[in-house]
């Protein structure tokens, strides 16, 4: 069996050999910033085998992952910006530094406080060594959040971050009778939308296009912000709760989609058009896809 170095080696010479003058000309029309959604792609398609538990899959994906990004880091090496290896040993020392309770001589360890005996200690020194080590001290601990995150991923490192600071409900019981609280306040804001489309023909038209009314386009509006709201909640209860909310919305819409195509099957094979007028015949295939386990 070959060593990883002698893997990585021969992983690194087919890359270098694409990107030639004689490689593949659609590897060599590629840059950085064309790759971006690549590398995304193959980032969720890796965690989506992960969570499957799909161990072929999982070595396949990971193996497109890493594609991805030493593809990336090779082009900033030809473009002169940066090496791979300089990647590799970036990271590498970045690991040694912020981990003095591993590595002793570590320059990290001048932010060690005692013995670090559990994860909690070893994100708050990881933090101190962020900020007291590496100079990365930022106006906010929030604005360490990438702005580019998807929304639901982005709340969830917000309250994170915003934890660290102990910013936090003091218990799960606390989290939930918030999602209650906004749950009310989203009826609330829905009940008031309707009362505006009620007062006035024009209101009848769909909110924010041409001709709708600036009480509408508000009510609508706030309906929206009472929505985030409780979505923001819900990540909290999900936090709370040690569910990664990601993670748990992926599975329900990997559930959705089964079921759902469990029931335009069944439909089609009764004959029944799929529309409002056959919706219980729709949830009668639906309760039977879940009774098949989808």
């Amino acid at each position: 069996m070959e060593s990883t170095l002698q893997a990585f080696d021969y992983f690194f010479s087919v890359i270098k050999k694409l990107r030639a003058p004689e490689g593949c000309p659609w590897d060599k029309e590629q840059t950085p910033l064309s790759m971006r959604s690549d590398l995304v792609e193959e980032v969720f398609e890796a965690v989506e085998a992960i969570s499957q538990e799909d161990y072929t899959h999982a070595k396949e994906e990971l193996g497109d992952v890493l594609l991805n990004s030493v593809m990336i880091a090779y082009m900033y090496q030809q473009s002169g910006h940066f090496t791979l290896s300089q990647v590799l040993t970036d990271v590498a020392e970045k690991l040694v530094r912020r981990h003095p309770h591993v590595f002793k001589d570590s320059e990290g360890s001048t932010e060690m406080q005692g013995n670090v005996t559990t994860s909690a200690q070893v994100l708050t020194q990881w933090d101190a060594i962020k900020q007291n080590v590496e100079g990365r001290k930022t106006d906010s601990i929030l604005d360490e959040v990438p702005i580019g995150f998807p929304p639901l991923l982005k709340a969830t490192k917000l309250q994170k971050k915003a934890a660290k600071k102990g910013f936090d409900w003091n218990s799960v019981d606390d989290v939930e009778a918030k999602v209650k609280e906004e749950f009310e306040e989203v009826k609330e804001a829905a009940e008031s939308l309707k009362k505006t489309i009620l007062k006035s023909p024009e209101n009848t038209k769909k909110p924010f296009t041409e001709g709708a009314s600036n009480a509408l386009n508000m009510a609508q509006l706030a309906l929206e912000e009472e929505i985030g709201d409780l979505l923001f909640a819900v990540v909290n209860l999900a936090r709370h709760h040690r569910v990664d909310p990601v993670q748990a919305l992926c599975r329900t819409n990997e559930k959705f989609i089964k079921r759902f195509k469990f029931v335009e099957q069944e439909m089609e094979r009764s004959k029944i058009p799929m529309d409002r007028e056959h919706l219980e015949q729709m949830d009668a295939f639906w309760d039977k896809a879940k009774e098949n386990g989808c």
